[in-house]
């Protein structure tokens, strides 16, 4: 099952930053867990070859804190569908790159909308506080643009995240793909096409604006690859790109209206 992570509400990541300070992150704990147990050697989280330039994104991860994210974060009370996303940096032919595709056109809802592999966890995929995410991540990735999970290499977790309106508490996991493997379609019923942004086009101030859905929700937007990067996805890069002091100054009054479908 797809997190439906664009939804209207799926401020999650794109939100102003407020919250609790003391909330506990999952993200050291889940590293720490996969790094040292033996039997899950093979889904441990390392920096240990990773290109320089993702040092300053593996560093955020390890540092940020869940509120500087975002001001939803998972219920206190446990409640929640537990899924995960693939945060996956590339290396192409204009250097670094990251992994999205975009759901078909056909679909009931967040149809045509971009967003990173991912979806809910499943009993197969163990412990949710662990190794689950990180398994659920590769998992569906695999699913979803027929990816060669054992080329990539996972270096870091972020804190969870929560998207109300559906109720998914995400894990975005990091991930380096070291050997590039072919992806495309698998499903084009819910599938329309996989595809790789250059993160000097995510960090491109030309490309860059809020958008703005008829609910009121505002949130950062990415205007790239023809397609409109937006919620949740769109939220977790920004944020990833400021705390990794990638961001270079942007006009957020450059505004980009949504309709109610999306």
């Amino acid at each position: 099952m797809k997190t439906h992570e664009q939804s209207t509400e799926a401020e999650a990541a794109a939100a102003p930053r407020a919250g609790n300070p003391a909330a506990v992150s999952p993200a050291a704990a889940a590293a720490a867990a996969a790094a040292t147990a033996g039997e899950d050697a093979a889904i441990a989280v390392t920096t240990e070859g990773l290109p320089t330039w993702l040092d300053p994104v593996a560093h955020a991860a390890r540092t940020v804190e869940p509120d500087q994210l975002s001001r939803f974060l998972p219920p206190e009370s446990g409640a929640g569908r537990q899924s995960a996303v693939l945060v996956l940096f590339g290396e192409g032919e204009r250097g670094p790159e990251l992994l999205l595709m975009e759901r078909s056109g056909s679909l009931r809802s967040h149809a045509g909308q971009p967003s990173f592999p991912g979806g809910s966890l499943d009993p197969e995929d163990g412990d949710q506080a662990t190794t689950g995410p990180l398994r659920a991540a590769l998992r569906e990735a695999r699913e979803e643009t027929g990816l060669d999970p054992h080329g990539v290499q996972i270096f870091g977790v972020l804190p969870r995240l929560y998207i109300p309106v559906s109720g998914f508490v995400v894990t975005p996991v990091l991930g380096w793909w070291r050997s590039p493997s072919p992806v495309g379609v698998v499903d084009p019923g819910e599938t329309a096409r996989v595809f790789t942004v250059p993160v000097a086009d995510l960090t491109d101030p030309a490309n860059r604006a809020t958008a703005v859905h008829p609910s009121g929700h505002r949130g950062p937007a990415f205007l790239v690859e023809s397609a409109l990067v937006w919620g949740f996805t769109a939220g977790v890069i920004d944020r990833i790109l400021h705390f990794a002091g990638w961001e270079r100054p942007w006009d957020a009054a450059k505004q980009v209206p949504l309709d109610w479908r999306a």
